[in-house]
């Protein structure tokens, strides 16, 4: 059931709202010609989710991940912002919850100032932003914004949602399959957010999750 106050749904970004494989993966092939360090930009897009200094640390000393961090991000609105595309249904998701008069609300791990770029880029309106929070760090938003419903497509997103209790959406457009995103706890997974809007109607509509 929601919360009381208006319907707010929490969306996460990359491989949720936005697919920024294309974007991030010449980001780090820019990375690494500029420090001359080995990275397969390719494997890299498949484990999008946690933060950004868990991938650095798979291919830099630890005591050069802070630096390589503020590099990285230096780089990134140069090659990550234009090649990357909202997913399929994103833009009629994030719609559907301001037909209701609800408000969307995105949470994020990608630091705050790039993901702005992204949504400002593609046209996704978000009521509020929460950057820099991963798994059960981002309870303490969806909590803060009396979140009803948080939407992910990572493990990760799975345990914020629980962690706030509030129902957990999970989609199939990240790295975890249906499987493992229902074994983390998922309440509902979906293939992608093309069917988020009807299953948002008709809960909003009954306030049953099951709808």
């Amino acid at each position: 059931m929601f919360t009381t106050g208006p319907l707010t749904v929490g969306f996460d970004l990359d491989m949720t709202l936005i697919d920024s494989r294309p974007g991030i993966r010449a980001v780090y092939q820019a990375l690494a010609e500029q420090t001359g360090t080995y990275i397969d930009a390719d494997l890299t897009v498949t484990r999008l989710g946690p933060p950004l200094a868990e991938e650095l640390a798979h291919w830099f000393p630890a005591e050069e991940v802070a630096a390589m961090v503020r590099q990285y991000r230096a780089l990134y609105p140069v090659h990550a912002i234009h090649p990357t595309t909202a997913m399929p249904g994103a833009r009629e998701a994030v719609a559907a919850v301001r037909r209701l008069g609800g408000r969307a609300i995105v949470v994020t791990a990608k630091n705050q100032p790039q993901a702005q770029l992204h949504l400002t880029h593609l046209g996704i309106d978000a009521d509020a932003l929460v950057g820099d929070v991963w798994a059960e760090e981002k309870a303490v938003a969806l909590r803060e914004h009396r979140a009803a419903v948080f939407v992910g497509d990572h493990l990760g997103d799975v345990r914020g949602a629980r962690a706030a209790g509030v129902f957990s959406v999970a989609v199939c457009t990240g790295p975890c399959d249906a499987d493992e995103l229902r074994a983390a706890g998922a309440d509902l997974v979906l293939q992608d957010l093309t069917g988020f809007a009807e299953w948002l109607e008709v809960y909003a509509r009954t306030g049953s999750p099951d709808a």
